[in-house]
C-alpha cells in the first residue's frame, strides 16, 4: 500500500459523514420527537410511530392539535418537551421544515429526519451548520426495516 496520501505537499482531505452514515447513527437513537404525529391510525405518522414504539423507541408526540397519541401526552412544540431529544422525525409540509429544524437545533437534538416526500434545503443547511445528523425524503420505518440484521429478528 502506498503512502502517497500522506505526502506533506498534498493537503489532507477531510471526510464528512455520508448520508448513510447519518442514517445509521439516527437509527440507533432511542428518544424520538415526532412532529406532526396524528392520532388517526390511517395516517403514515401514526403507523411509523407505532412501529417505532414496537421496536422499543420512546416516542414524544408533537402536535398542537391533539391531546395524546398512544396514551402519551402530546406537546404543542419541541420547546415543551422535558428532557433530552435525540431525534426529531418530521411529518410536516416541506415549507415548515426550516422552522422545525431551527427549533430542533435550539433544543439540542442530535438528528433531524424529514419523512418521505419532505425536502427542505434550508433545514439541511441549518443541520449542517449545527453539525447534527440529517436526512430527508426517507421513511424512518422503511430504513429501520432495511437495516435490520438476522440477530434483530431472533430477538422477537
Amino acid at each position: 500500500m502506498s503512502d502517497e496520501h500522506l505526502s506533506a505537499d498534498k493537503p489532507i482531505q477531510p471526510t464528512y459523514p455520508s448520508e448513510q452514515d447519518h442514517i445509521q447513527m439516527m437509527l440507533r437513537m432511542k428518544r424520538i420527537a415526532v412532529v406532526g404525529l396524528s392520532d388517526d391510525p390511517s395516517k403514515p405518522s401514526f403507523q411509523v410511530a407505532s412501529y417505532l414504539l414496537a421496536q422499543g423507541k420512546e416516542i414524544i408526540p408533537v402536535n398542537p392539535n391533539v391531546t395524546s397519541v398512544f396514551g402519551i401526552k402530546s406537546c404543542a412544540t419541541l420547546a415543551e418537551i422535558p428532557g433530552e431529544i435525540e431525534l426529531v422525525n418530521v411529518f410536516r409540509r416541506s415549507e415548515a421544515c426550516a422552522e422545525v429544524a431551527a427549533a430542533a437545533i435550539a433544543r439540542g437534538a442530535r438528528g433531524i429526519w424529514l419523512q418521505s416526500g419532505v425536502k427542505n434545503a434550508e433545514a439541511r443547511a441549518l443541520a449542517q451548520r449545527a453539525k447534527i445528523h440529517f436526512t430527508q425524503d426517507r421513511c424512518l420505518m422503511v430504513e429501520h426495516l432495511s437495516h435490520r440484521t438476522p440477530e434483530d429478528y431472533a430477538k422477537r
